[in-house]
């Protein structure tokens, strides 16, 4: 972190500070401008920075044509817009061969916001079209290890058990499906597997990854080891079998929000050390906080978000009085001009969430 520049006793701070995005596993910022306007996030820079992949036309037709499923509106919008080996997962499909699907959630309260929604509502999704079995992660340890000094462990337990209530609302087949939380799974191979990575990731490219410092607690840097081993099968033998050897040749499709990426870089990188194969992801936007682009949803910021337990009056309430509109000024430029949706909180909600056809004219 940058020192501090001191200015002249008679000089003011300027108004605002131009700032570059940025997107980290625990932070979402816009570009902001010189004039301090709070730009909407550039995925097309994020996708040169992270160094993934566009999902491209032809990648979602062979999808459609492999699967033999109409594309979920996520991929038909564009709202999962990137990836990291999907061809791979598309081959397995094709090839009946085994791989599964891993999310997760970090439970920082007792209670989930729809922004929440996105990877559960795909991983279902991708679950059930494939016929694979999904894996979802509570990492009741990472929110404690980030949170504040005064939480406590039991808390952030409570929080898992509140959220999985959510999570499993969804609707996931439960032939399939297994939810855990850290704290209360971890050990036995799932363990042994996080020891393995966390001897192949030096402090050197934690650093460089997540842009820890000497005052990164050591529980923050060790997490991205505990994060890496749910994305290999030999993590879980009472599913994938006890035969390491045919366990660690079956791959995972993640599907996460693309501030998650920087914890798959690493694991991918470590799968080749350890003889796994490695992980695909596909990566989905954000969904804009009410007060408009640039910003992410935050369930402890009330007046950010909308909570899968808000009663539609309180729905109708906060999108009145806090979602930021994409119409201009005056009435008079609006019918000049018209509205711009792609910065209009209501219209990003219905293009996530409103399920239509897919025709070509209701994408």
């Amino acid at each position: 972190m940058e020192e501090a520049k001191l200015l002249p006793k008679d000089t003011e701070a300027p108004a605002s500070v131009a700032r570059e995005q940025n997107v980290t596993p625990w932070s979402v910022k816009g570009e902001v401008g010189e004039d301090g306007e709070v730009k909407a996030i550039n995925y097309n820079k994020l996708v040169e920075q992270f160094g993934t992949k566009i999902i491209d036309d032809a990648l979602l037709a062979r999808f459609e044509r492999v699967t033999g499923h109409q594309l979920h509106r996520f991929l038909r919008r564009r709202i999962v817009f990137s990836h990291r080996d999907l061809e791979l997962i598309l081959d397995k499909h094709e090839k009946k061969e085994p791989f599964f699907i891993y999310t997760g959630r970090g439970p920082s309260s007792d209670i989930m916001h729809i922004g929440h929604m996105v990877p559960f509502q795909l991983a279902k999704w991708l679950s059930d079209v494939f016929e694979v079995p999904l894996i979802v992660m509570l990492t009741d340890d990472e929110k404690y290890l980030m949170g504040k000094m005064d939480r406590t462990v039991e808390e952030y337990e409570h929080y898992a058990r509140e959220n999985a209530k959510d999570i499993i609302a969804v609707g996931f087949d439960p032939d399939r499906t297994f939810i855990f939380s850290d704290y209360e799974f971890m050990g036995g191979d799932f363990y042994k597997n996080i020891s393995r990575i966390a001897k192949r990731i030096n402090r050197g490219t934690a650093d460089s990854c997540f842009g820890f410092n000497s005052s990164t607690s050591i529980g923050k840097v060790h997490f991205a080891a505990v994060q890496a081993a749910s994305s290999f099968a030999t993590s879980f033998p009472f599913l994938f079998g006890a035969n390491r050897l045919q366990a660690a040749k079956i791959p995972c499709l993640i599907p996460c929000a693309v501030d998650q990426d920087p914890y798959f870089r690493l694991t991918r990188d470590v799968a080749s050390q350890l003889g796994y194969t490695k992980p695909s992801l596909i990566h989905a936007k954000f969904l804009d906080a009410l007060q408009g682009p640039g910003s992410k949803m935050s369930a402890s910021v009330e007046a950010s978000s909308i909570l899968l337990r808000d009663s539609p009056k309180q729905i109708l309430k906060k999108i009145t009085k806090y979602a930021f509109s994409g119409g201009q000024e005056t009435l008079e430029d609006h019918r000049a001009k018209g509205g711009d949706p792609e910065v209009d909180v209501s219209y990003q909600y219905l293009r996530f969430f409103l399920e239509v056809c897919a025709c070509s004219d209701c994408q």
